[in-house]
């Protein structure tokens, strides 16, 4: 890299702006990974997360939260130990830091409804209780993901989303990056 001139920069940047603006067909190619995926639940992860966005989008959230309860576990596949993390990231540079947290934390918030059948802490939740997005990601676990498991529920299908995630990951608000995606 230390021997890269202008010209050379200027094909790899637009390079670059041409595979970022195709970020959202990988997602969506990504999310549908999860079809089929039950992991013991009675809906796979795909209707899973296809519900948590329904249930969103139908108590008439925003785009960018709809579009991450539709994206909140898209994690599981590559990050089993730390999904929210993963989802999150994907997230951070489209989303309000509200919206991002609520993302990155939901594991432990969602473990109220399990942990301790787990032998696990289901207050672990309680270390973020003073955090301005406390209520927030604890109501996104109660109202839209911990919901999310009907067999019987009718959800949106994927091709429903589809527009919101191309409009919210349409440009980074905020990443280092956000300087090359504008035109050269």
């Amino acid at each position: 890299m230390d021997e890269g001139t202008a010209a050379d920069w200027q094909i790899i940047g637009g390079e670059y702006r041409a595979f970022a603006k195709g970020l959202p067909d990988r997602v969506l190619a990504h999310l549908k990974l999860l079809d089929g995926d039950f992991g013991g639940f009675p809906v796979c992860r795909l209707e899973h997360s296809l519900q948590t966005a329904t249930r969103a989008h139908r108590d008439g959230r925003n785009e960018e939260y709809v579009v991450m309860a539709l994206l909140h576990d898209i994690g599981d596949t590559l990050g089993s130990y730390n999904h929210p993390e993963v989802a999150a990231a994907i997230l951070k540079p489209f989303v309000s830091e509200e919206v991002h947290w609520i993302c990155q934390n939901h594991g432990a918030f969602q473990g109220y409804y399990y942990f301790h059948f787990l032998g696990m802490d289901r207050d672990v939740r309680e270390q973020f209780r003073n955090h301005p997005h406390f209520e927030a990601c604890r109501l996104f676990c109660e109202k839209y993901d911990q919901a999310a498991f009907d067999p019987d529920y009718d959800s949106e299908p994927l091709e429903f989303f589809e527009p919101m995630v191309r409009r919210v990951m349409a440009r980074p608000r905020v990443s280092l990056y956000a300087a090359a995606m504008e035109d050269a």
